[in-house]
């Protein structure tokens, strides 16, 4: 019998359809998934599996916009806490789709990673953008940050609790819809991209 992420959500027939992602985003079955950092220096994270990498971005997410904000204070270093969160959101996945959750959440990955952004060249003391295609390492990175970024918002000052909130966000996502905060930082990304050419 095969392994359960947490003894509940099955992984071993799901995989990435992008090609381009199907070597970073890893699913291997564990019953814990917490590498408490042993794995560091894996230049593409790849060995770490993306539901535990959603988790610790739960705790810190990173900085928002211009002003810098930190968008957590009070989730940060609390493994049980932000793992509780995504286990949470898996079940209503579950509940809502009927369907295996690993596989609409890689669903939700593949859809809404962004695949080009730009960056800015300074070339003779003037700055131009210029557009470039992500590697697929940052695209993950960057769809799981939406992911959080996402969810917070649905959540914050709002009913909607940010179990419910995430689960919301990668259905979304899944469906490719563009109420998605993923879904739409992607398309504004690529949308960039193309008026810099």
């Amino acid at each position: 019998m095969a392994m359960k992420l947490f003894g509940l959500f099955d992984s071993t027939k799901v995989r990435a359809e992008d090609p381009g992602l199907k070597r970073v985003v890893n699913l291997n079955s564990k019953l814990l998934l917490k590498s408490h950092g042993r794995i560091k220096y894996d230049p593409l994270k790849s060995k770490v599996n993306v539901i535990e990498r959603l988790i610790n971005l739960l705790g810190v997410p990173g900085s928002r916009g211009k002003k810098h904000r930190i968008i957590t204070g009070w989730a940060t270093g609390k493994y049980s806490k932000n793992a509780k969160i995504v286990i949470g959101a898996f079940k209503l996945i579950e509940e809502k789709t009927k369907k295996n959750p690993i596989e609409v959440f890689v669903k939700a990955i593949d859809n809404a990673a962004p695949r080009e952004e730009v960056t800015a060249i300074e070339y003779g003391g003037a700055r131009y953008p210029q557009p470039v295609d992500i590697s697929p390492r940052r695209r993950v990175n960057l769809v799981l940050r939406y992911f959080v970024h996402g969810s917070y918002d649905k959540a914050f000052n709002k009913k909607a609790t940010i179990t419910e909130a995430l689960a919301k966000e990668i259905m979304m996502a899944a469906e490719n819809s563009s109420e998605s905060f993923a879904i739409s930082k992607k398309n504004d990304t690529e949308k960039q991209a193309d008026a810099a050419r």
